[in-house]
């Protein structure tokens, strides 16, 4: 669309949202408004609800929403990965199914990769998947799988063939998480907070046209998927904020982030609360002290390198760049400032940011923070995968040796669990 311009998009856009924004509608018929115009998601393919803008016009497009104080497609939780999974991989059949449902809100969505004995290494997965007649059959077990309780339906990847390489055995599927044969338990966690579940599965059932791209391919599909999951660590991210306006479809709004986020409500504290630095260096005197000072100094220098370089990965994306390694670099980045937050904010507390409640440093959120952060270097896959795939891909180093290399997987040495 050589002829658009920034200039006729955002005449076109507001001129649409002038004529058809109205706070009284409900939200999922105003979302199924957004997708029928494409103005929802102006960048995918008009085909399959979108407008074939160039990326680097939708910030144009979001000006025009915010403007006018307009909600947008649902953006919280698995289903945007889902939704970007779809769009590249997907079937017709698949697209025409799940896509605007994953644009209105009406479908809650989990991922189902990591396993007991193989968490980062994804691809080591066990639970298996058996075509029988005209269906596939899955068992095995997955964990900490985020939102699961409340999901409709989940990416799952399996393995299809124990006698090929450990990457090319595995295939995706989209699993119904209501069937019988999927039981869903979720964990206590240590900070007080269960996010994530376990999700057994016992011959359960995936009809064939619910495969993702073809049988043994599934490990592309799933480095799609991580790529922009590690997209959200690149510093850019924000907490989902419904608008306190007055209307019908704000009221849902803030109903469907306070459903969506209600598990995930610690996950700030999980990245360090850098925002609470400043505040508490004043509130304490710690300001002055120039061990404290050099350590907050040490922080803001990393927390503001960190975001530059997303936004240099976020402008290559808006220039029509592909999703690259840069999602490690940002992932990375986040679980070291994480820690040094951590490591400052006790510097400034004492032993009282271990304490909790009410009678904790800022009503307990201080521990929070402590007993939060690991989770930052595991989730997403860890520090060292990350290390991995930055050395290799971005400085281009070789390979590490590994013992799984040309052998079939069931010859693989492996984590035994049970």
């Amino acid at each position: 669309m050589s002829d658009v311009t920034e200039a006729s998009v955002r005449a076109e856009c507001r001129a649409w949202l002038e004529a058809n924004w109205d706070a009284e509608r409900g939200l999922i018929e105003w979302r199924n408004m957004l997708v029928d115009s494409g103005w929802g998601a102006p960048h995918w393919p008009s085909a399959w609800h979108g407008r074939d803008l160039p990326v680097g016009l939708v910030p144009v497009v979001e000006e025009e929403f915010k403007r006018i104080g307009a909600i947008g497609v649902a953006k919280v939780g698995i289903r945007v990965l889902a939704a970007a999974t779809i769009l590249v991989h997907g079937s017709d059949y698949l697209k025409g199914k799940f896509l605007r449902r994953s644009l209105t809100g009406e479908d809650a969505w989990c991922q189902l990769f990591s396993e007991p004995g193989s968490g980062s290494d994804a691809a080591g997965a066990v639970t298996r998947a058996d075509l029988k007649g005209n269906q596939w059959v899955v068992n095995g077990q997955k964990v900490w799988t985020s939102g699961a309780q409340k999901a409709d339906y989940g990416l799952l990847l399996a393995r299809t063939d124990w006698d090929v390489t450990k990457h090319a055995g595995l295939s995706y599927f989209i699993i119904d998480i209501h069937q019988p044969g999927v039981t869903v338990q979720p964990l206590k966690q240590m900070n007080g907070h269960a996010t994530f579940n376990q999700v057994f599965m016992t011959d359960a059932v995936v009809p064939p046209e619910n495969l993702m791209g073809r049988v043994g391919q599934g490990w592309a599909v799933t480095t799609t998927t991580l790529m922009h999951e590690r997209r959200g660590a690149d510093g850019l991210r924000t907490w989902a904020m419904g608008s306190d306006k007055p209307g019908r479809a704000y009221a849902e709004e803030r109903e469907e982030i306070a459903v969506s986020l209600a598990p995930y409500k610690w996950y700030p504290n999980r990245a360090g609360r850098v925002d609470l630095v400043m505040q508490r260096a004043k509130e304490t005197g710690r300001i002055d002290d120039p061990v404290v000072r050099q350590e907050i100094a040490r922080l803001m220098i990393m927390a503001k390198s960190s975001e530059w370089t997303a936004r240099r990965a976020r402008t290559r994306q808006e220039q029509g760049g592909p999703q690259g390694p840069e999602g490690s670099l940002g992932k990375l980045a986040s679980s070291h400032i994480a820690r040094a937050a951590a490591r400052v904010h006790t510097l400034m507390s004492g032993a009282n940011a271990l304490l909790t409640g009410d009678d904790g440093v800022l009503n307990g959120t201080i521990a929070e923070i402590l007993v939060s952060v690991p989770a930052g270097s595991i989730a997403g896959g860890t520090d060292e995968i990350q290390r991995n795939i930055i050395s290799e891909r971005v400085l281009e180093m070789p390979r590490e040796v590994s013992v799984d290399t040309g052998r079939p997987f069931r010859d693989v040495p492996r984590n035994i669990v049970g």
